[in-house]
């Protein structure tokens, strides 16, 4: 098997079974965004206790693309401290500008690396990541 092959298995995965897809029963940092271009529109809600991301939800319509990438970050920042999630931001808008990041610990987000071979389809890829941002960077002020 490809490794482009297998890249596209776990995109589908994700898109298919996502993961944290729901909403958070407690009260919840919430942030919406959507991507005027293609129409994917994302609701994260963020737990945040002490520094930490104890818990990450998201409610939404888009592409698989979109949809994945909230299914792999909300995964990903689970049990992170703010800083974490934001440097794990950084390093994924990095991968989406063509450069070599490593995601040793998140294999899945990996399976992104492709996206950046088609300018059009990177918003669709960072749209849960900028909301992530969104919603901790004024927790860190």
């Amino acid at each position: 098997m490809e490794l482009n092959d297998l890249y596209r298995r776990v995109i589908m995965d994700h898109y298919k079974n996502p993961r944290n897809r729901g909403e958070l029963e407690q009260e919840s940092v919430a942030i919406a965004l959507n991507n005027p271009t293609c129409g994917d529109r994302i609701s994260l809600q963020l737990q945040l206790e002490d520094g930490i991301i104890t818990d990450a939800r998201f409610t939404g319509e888009g592409c698989s693309i979109s949809m994945s990438s909230a299914s792999m970050m909300t995964e990903a920042v689970k049990g992170r401290s703010y800083e974490e999630a934001l440097d794990l931001a950084e390093r994924f808008s990095s991968l989406m500008q063509g450069q070599d990041v490593e995601f040793e610990e998140l294999e899945d987000i990996e399976a992104l690396s492709g996206v950046n071979k088609f300018p059009a389809r990177i918003k669709c890829a960072t749209l849960a990541w900028n909301a992530l941002k969104k919603g901790i960077e004024p927790q860190t002020n």
